[in-house]
C-alpha cells in the first residue's frame, strides 16, 4: 500500500495567517466564474499588483477572470507587479492596456472612483453595496470614464480601521502627536492625519507591518485581512487594539483604456463584479470575524458622532482641496440619507 503524502504546511507561517491567506485568496479567486469564449478575441496585456506576485491571489483573480473577458472579445496577457506604483506607471506609459489596483492608485485615472474610499463616507456594508449598486448601472456610465481611462470593475476589500498600540486611544482628540504611517505618502492621508494634529510617517505595504508592531510608529489604517495576514496581533498584544470604526472601504478597481477594448466591454465587467459583492463581503466578513472580541475598542454614540463630525469636516476639506470629486460625495451623502433620511446632513446638503 503506498504511504499517505500528507502535506503540510510552510513552516514559516503561523497557522492563523495562512489560514487568512487562504480566505484572502478564496476572496479573490473563484469569484469570476466561466462561460463560452467567443471567437477570435484580441489579446491585451493587464499589469496586476499583487503583494505576492505570479502565484498571488490578485493574480488569480485575473486568471479565473479570462474565460469572462474572452466571452467578450479579450484574451488577457497578465504580467504581476509587487509594487503598485510601478504597475500603475508602466500602465500610464502605454506597457499595459490595463491594470489592477487598489483605489489608493485609481486616483490618477478615476477622481470619481477612487473617491468611493473617502474617510467616513460610507458606515456600513448596505450602504456600501447600494453604492456599488449605482456604480454598476449604465445611468453612471459616462463618470466611470475620464479621458482615455474607464473603471471596468469594483471589487470591495472590506473596512479600513485603526490599528492603535495603546487602547486608551479611543476619541479623536486622543490622536495628536501620534505618529501614523501613511501608505506611500498618500496625500489624502496626510492630510487627514495632519488635520488630527497627528505626525505622518512614510510608510509602503512592506515596511507598514514592521513599523507597527516594533513600535516605530502609534497607528496604522488597515483591513481586518491584514491581522494574521501581516501579523499586526504582534503590535496590539501588549496593550493595543482596533478601533471598531470604520474609516473608509478599500477596494481592487480594474482600468482600462477604452479604446483599446470592445464596445460595452467596461460595463460587461462593472455589471458582472456586482454579483460577486456577496461573495466577496462574506469572506471579508470571515475574516474580521477571526480577531479575538477584547482587541476590538468599542466607541460610545456620543464618541461615534464626534468622529463622524470630524470625518465629514476632513471629506469638505479634501474636497475642497481637489483630492475628492464633488460628484461622487453628493451620491455618497444620498446613500447615506437613503437609509437615515432624518440626519442633519440630508437638509443641509453640504456634499
Amino acid at each position: 500500500m503506498k504511504p499517505v503524502n500528507k502535506q503540510q504546511p510552510p513552516a514559516r507561517f503561523p497557522r492563523r495567517r495562512t489560514n487568512s491567506i487562504l480566505m484572502l485568496s478564496l476572496c479573490i479567486t473563484g469569484l469570476w466564474g466561466s462561460s463560452l469564449v467567443s471567437a477570435d478575441p484580441i489579446e491585451r496585456k493587464i499589469c496586476v499588483w499583487d503583494p505576492v506576485g505570479n502565484n498571488g491571489p490578485v493574480t488569480r483573480l485575473i486568471k479565473d477572470l479570462t474565460p469572462k473577458a474572452m466571452s467578450w472579445g479579450v484574451r488577457f496577457k497578465i504580467d504581476a507587479y509587487t509594487d503598485e506604483k510601478v504597475a500603475a506607471n508602466d500602465f500610464k506609459a502605454g506597457v499595459c492596456d490595463a491594470v489592477v489596483t487598489t483605489d489608493l492608485s485609481v486616483r490618477e485615472f478615476n477622481q470619481f472612483t477612487s473617491t468611493f474610499s473617502a474617510v467616513g463616507g460610507i458606515r456600513n456594508d448596505e450602504e456600501l453595496k447600494t453604492l456599488m449598486t449605482a456604480a454598476a448601472s449604465p445611468k453612471l456610465s459616462s463618470l466611470m470614464r475620464d479621458k482615455q481611462y474607464e473603471i471596468a470593475g469594483i471589487l470591495p476589500l472590506g473596512s479600513v480601521f485603526m490599528y492603535v498600540r495603546d487602547k486608551s486611544i479611543d476619541r479623536v482628540e486622543r490622536l495628536q502627536g501620534r505618529k501614523m504611517a501613511v501608505m506611500n505618502s498618500d496625500p489624502v492621508i496626510a492630510t487627514m492625519v495632519r488635520r488630527i494634529g497627528g505626525s505622518a510617517v512614510p510608510s509602503s505595504l512592506a515596511s507598514m507591518a514592521g513599523q507597527f508592531n516594533n513600535g516605530s510608529v502609534d497607528i496604522i489604517f488597515a483591513p481586518a485581512v491584514a491581522y494574521n495576514v501581516m501579523e499586526l496581533y504582534k503590535g496590539i498584544e501588549t496593550g493595543g487594539g482596533i478601533v471598531d470604526y470604520p474609516l473608509l472601504h478599500s477596494s481592487l478597481q480594474l482600468t482600462i483604456r477604452h479604446e483599446s477594448f470592445p464596445d460595452g466591454f467596461g460595463q460587461h465587467m462593472r455589471e458582472y463584479a456586482l454579483t460577486r459583492f456577496d461573495s466577496m463581503m462574506d469572506v471579508v466578513k470571515a475574516a474580521e470575524s477571526e480577531i479575538p472580541k477584547n482587541y476590538w475598542i468599542s466607541i460610545e454614540e456620543d464618541r461615534r458622532s464626534g468622529y463622524n463630525d470630524y470625518m465629514k469636516a476632513s471629506r469638505i476639506a479634501l474636497r475642497d482641496e481637489g483630492y475628492y470629486a464633488p460628484k461622487a460625495l453628493t451620491v455618497m451623502r444620498k446613500v447615506r440619507c437613503k437609509f437615515e433620511p432624518t440626519h442633519s446632513e440630508c437638509a443641509t446638503q453640504d456634499e
